[in-house]
């Protein structure tokens, strides 16, 4: 339970739950209760739905008529959704999608309003922060697949991913700055994807640039033609889906802890690691496998 572990100290607290769509593949374990729950009526359905199948889980921000905006509530559900089983073998990589044409508003502006008052304000924002970290922290690989709009906060979640792919008349701006609300914390996200130049632009202008301009800069990792979305994103995922989860798993972990290091450190750190995977009974099958001329047998065991 050491990843989950490690989750939760971001804040995650009750049972994890995900809500079973009519044609959802899921254990009798996922079930249809929101456990964060608080920020939603109980008549409002849930915004984000997920099914999971052969190990990738779809998570999609299901509420477009308020454009899948990042309420606390669209927040908790996400967080929920990403946390659910989050040390079981039988999850190698996570999806987050969304309906409609935009995939992500940014925030509820009508939960920043000054009824709200600053300790709602400041929740948002806390909660917001965590799911972020969440997706870096997770031990399998988080990718987005962007279909349209992705604003503020929504392009915060594209950033903050591992992988995005996205359709070619998608965009990305950060426009807070235009309506007196200075997009800091996408800021954060943003300014580890793309040039420290290209980010100070996007939030000094708050002026949206094209799916092929973000994956100039580093936002994203692929842009198709639209109607081969979804077939590109399946396809990336199910290659992960098909490999070890324990040696991608620390293969993540290790790329983002060396991350910031210095180069020496940043080469002790990967050395260790190296060291590391080969005791792992996959990092020895794929090497036996691989001189014995044939397909490694993953056993997907940690140790």
């Amino acid at each position: 339970m050491a990843a989950v572990a490690v989750l939760r100290a971001f804040g995650a607290r009750g049972p994890m739950c995900l809500r079973r769509g009519p044609w959802a593949q899921l254990s009798a374990r996922f079930c249809s209760r929101d456990p964060a729950g608080a920020g939603r009526r109980e008549s409002e359905p849930r915004p984000t739905s997920a099914r999971q199948v052969d190990g990738i889980r779809n998570i999609v921000l299901s509420n477009p008529k308020k454009r899948n905006a990042l309420s606390l509530a669209m927040l908790k559900s996400l967080q929920s959704d990403i946390l659910h089983d989050a040390d079981s073998n039988d999850l190698k990589v996570i999806i987050i999608s969304a309906e409609g044409p935009v995939f992500s508003s940014g925030h509820d502006l009508k939960e920043l309003t000054e009824e709200q008052g600053r300790d709602y304000h400041a929740k948002v924002f806390q909660t917001c922060s965590k799911v972020m970290m969440l997706i870096r922290n997770h031990p399998v690989p988080v990718i987005a697949m962007v279909n349209g709009l992705a604003t503020a906060a929504g392009c915060q979640l594209v950033a903050s991913c591992d992988i995005a792919v996205a359709s070619d008349n998608s965009s990305f701006a950060t426009p807070g700055v235009n309506i007196g609300l200075f997009c800091s914390t996408p800021g954060v996200a943003l300014a580890r994807a793309v040039p420290r130049k290209v980010a100070l632009e996007m939030l000094f202008t708050g002026e949206p640039i094209s799916a092929q301009q973000a994956l100039l800069h580093g936002l994203l990792s692929k842009v198709v033609p639209e109607a081969e979305l979804q077939e590109e994103t399946m396809r990336i995922a199910r290659k992960i889906a098909s490999l070890s989860r324990p040696v991608v798993s620390l293969g993540k972990a290790t790329f983002y802890k060396q991350l910031p290091q210095d180069l020496g450190t940043a080469y002790y750190l990967t050395s260790q690691a190296m060291v590391e995977n080969l005791a792992l009974r996959d990092g020895q099958e794929g090497i036996t496998a691989f001189l014995q001329k044939r397909k490694p047998i993953w056993s997907h065991e940690p140790a």
